[in-house]
């Protein structure tokens, strides 16, 4: 018991005082903090595309998803059906945007903490999503968008996701 309560005594005890070794040279110092919130521009960039999806859906217009796509590629979903049957369906941009249509529901589709991986004109962004329809969780999953540069801006060449009803995130 004496040699615990020793350690723990020892463990606590106040460490010597360092010794100065000199004034700090200006190639020691920190760089300067970035102002909050901090958000990288490139990364921005290629979010762009991605929320003007997201925000098309919320308006329910799927014709505004368009400007923000390349037209050859997809949009695919991964998931299974209540017999526990995988299922995989894929759009054209066309047929997605088509299936976005007016209604009364409010949709709105949340991605939270994207990882976002770019090399020259190519980048990756992949993160959890939640889907809700008139503030309810109506499915969820992982997002996986593909994007390419084309001509300075940055569009969805494609975009898989998977889907399931339970263990979503507001159940």
């Amino acid at each position: 018991m004496k040699l615990v309560l020793a350690a723990a005594l020892a463990f606590l005890a106040p460490l010597p005082a360092l010794a100065q070794t000199g004034p700090t040279t200006p190639t020691q110092k920190l760089p300067p903090a970035n102002p909050l919130p901090y958000e990288d521009p490139e990364v921005a960039a290629v979010m762009t595309p991605i929320n003007a999806l997201f925000a098309a859906i919320a308006r329910r217009d799927g014709q505004a998803a368009l400007p923000y796509v390349r037209a050859e590629g997809r949009a695919t979903a991964t998931g299974t059906k209540p017999d526990g049957t995988p299922v995989i369906t894929s759009h054209s941009w066309a047929e997605f945007a088509a299936g976005i249509t007016p209604g009364p529901e409010r949709f709105e589709e949340r991605m939270t903490g994207p990882a976002v991986e770019i090399d020259g004109d190519i980048a990756m962004v992949w993160g959890d999503y939640v889907f809700l329809v008139d503030g309810k969780t109506r499915h969820c999953g992982v997002d996986h968008f593909d994007l390419v540069r084309d001509n300075g801006s940055w569009k969805i060449l494609n975009v898989t996701w998977s889907r399931r009803t339970t263990g979503c995130p507001g159940q």
